[in-house]
């Protein structure tokens, strides 16, 4: 194997590698992105993007010289000419083998640089959900706790107020109860004065009834007066 090759090979090793690692289930996406976001990464983030187009520039070429080469060894000119030669026959196969491997390797070496960038921004993207997630959460909470004391408070200020109506009404009842005694008294009262005032009319009409019979026994006892006084002059003559 050529020095190029077995540089992509062991590029697609690595590759391999660090999949497996990626898919770990015992590691969490957090915990991947708190690893991604290491001062390292930061410095070479500048520089992923070109590093990561040239890489599959570099794999597309090396996977076409590859398919360049098994469509030269399977055409089937050369193999009709090495089957007159066992040894070229054996060489030709082994060529063909050769390149066929090296297809395989920059075919599956492209294959999974794709899907390592993939597999790292889902990562990425599930650790930022989660944490937006733990976030709604949180807030969720928040909202659910101030909704419940709201929800108290208002049963409380309810409470409060069926209380203060209660109250209140008990205590109209009991101005009610109070009025109807006085409205009972006032009646009462008048009554009283109507009373007062009838016996008043009675006694001041028999007062006058008195005085006029006073005057009339004094005029009568007037007029008897003057008659016996009268009566001692003739009986002094």
């Amino acid at each position: 194997m050529t020095l190029q090759w077995t540089v992509v090979a062991l590029f697609l090793y690595v590759e391999i590698a660090l999949i497996l690692l990626l898919c770990l289930p015992f590691v969490s996406a957090k915990r991947w992105r708190s690893v991604f976001n290491l001062s390292i990464w930061n410095w070479l983030s500048a520089y992923w993007n070109k590093c990561f187009f040239t890489m599959i520039i570099i794999l597309i070429v090396l996977f076409l010289d590859a398919l360049r080469e098994v469509k030269k060894y399977s055409a089937s000119e050369p193999m009709q000419d090495a089957k007159l030669n066992p040894n070229l026959f054996d060489h030709m196969h082994m060529k063909l083998f050769r390149a066929q491997r090296n297809l395989y390797i920059s075919g599956f070496s492209l294959f999974l640089w794709l899907i390592m960038r993939r597999v790292v921004t889902l990562i990425q993207q599930v650790a930022i959900s989660t944490d937006m997630e733990a976030s709604l959460q949180g807030q969720t909470e928040s909202a659910n706790q101030s909704a419940k004391k709201y929800q108290e408070d208002n049963l409380r200020l309810r409470q409060a107020l069926l209380d203060e109506e209660k109250a209140t009404s008990a205590q109209n009842e009991s101005l009610k109860k109070e009025a109807d005694k006085l409205v009972k008294d006032l009646k009462a009262g008048d009554d009283a004065v109507r009373k007062s005032r009838a016996e008043v009319e009675a006694m001041k009409k028999q007062s006058e009834g008195l005085i006029k019979e006073y005057d009339s026994l004094l005029t009568e006892h007037q007029a008897v007066q003057i008659i016996y006084d009268g009566a001692g002059d003739k009986k002094d003559k």
